[in-house]
């Protein structure tokens, strides 16, 4: 998909309250797109278009709980109605939070679950029958380089972008040859409210506006199927993942500072 088929097209950001998501759709709109942005709560949407103002683009708010997958489908109907067919969706909403194995607890890997696989699986049911009925379309599934292997206090968290890269490795299998684009998204630390909780240094920690321009870059430019930043830290998951695991755990453990 090219910088000018976004353009014509709604984009379509979830998450886009906070963080990524926010920042993204921030750019969609100084590249003058239209965005149509979906959070849980409208209040957190509701200072981006004077953040944008001047930019050329028009921002149009959808609050919708993704969890609900009749919520989801009802507000896919609604933004195509009001704004046209999507071009462009990005799958970000998700959230984060600790899982050490010594406080572990099923509720909070639900929770991860709920919020970081199923918003983008209701998300999926609910944007694919309009791709496919036009065989055109792209869409963008924000993972995390934690779903590359196990790391500290991230049973929930990581088992979540597991699932997701998996998701996207399957849909792209799929829908290669129907008109429709799959990308996966693989960010390490970006800073966002998410990552300023964490207790502990995080490695190539990114700017999220930096983030944010590396991957409407790559979403606009077309490239390979993940996109990921930063690269270096990538490499490093990377090559850990290759490893035996007699050799990955004590490296993850020295590489963590466990």
């Amino acid at each position: 998909m090219t910088g000018g088929n976004t353009r014509t097209g709604a984009v379509w950001i979830t998450g886009a309250g906070s963080g990524i998501g926010r920042a993204l759709a921030l750019r969609y709109l100084r590249a003058g797109a239209i965005v149509a942005g979906t959070a849980r709560r409208l209040e957190t949407l509701a200072s981006l278009p004077a953040e944008a103002r001047g930019a050329g683009g028009r921002f149009h708010a959808f609050a919708a709980d993704l969890t609900d997958l009749a919520a989801t489908r009802a507000v896919i109907a609604r933004i195509e109605a009001e704004l046209g067919p999507i071009r462009l969706a990005v799958l970000n909403a998700g959230t984060h939070k600790p899982t050490p194995g010594t406080r572990f607890q099923a509720d909070d890997v639900r929770m991860l679950l709920d919020s970081n696989v199923m918003t983008v699986a209701n998300s999926l049911d609910a944007v694919l029958p309009g791709f496919l009925a036009r065989n055109s379309g792209m869409v963008a599934i924000n993972a995390s380089l934690a779903g590359y292997g196990g790391l500290p206090s991230a049973a929930g968290y990581g088992a979540s972008k597991a699932a997701l890269i998996n998701m996207a490795e399957a849909l792209k299998l799929d829908l290669d040859g129907k008109g429709i684009i799959v990308r996966l998204i693989s960010p390490g630390f970006v800073r966002t409210p998410l990552t300023d909780r964490n207790p502990f240094p995080m490695p190539f920690l990114m700017d999220v506006d930096v983030a944010a321009e590396r991957l409407w870059q790559a979403l606009e430019t077309g490239g390979d199927f993940e996109i990921t930043f930063p690269r270096r830290f990538a490499y490093i998951l990377k090559t850990l993942r290759l490893l035996p695991y007699s050799l990955y755990f004590p490296l993850v453990r020295r590489f963590t500072g466990i």
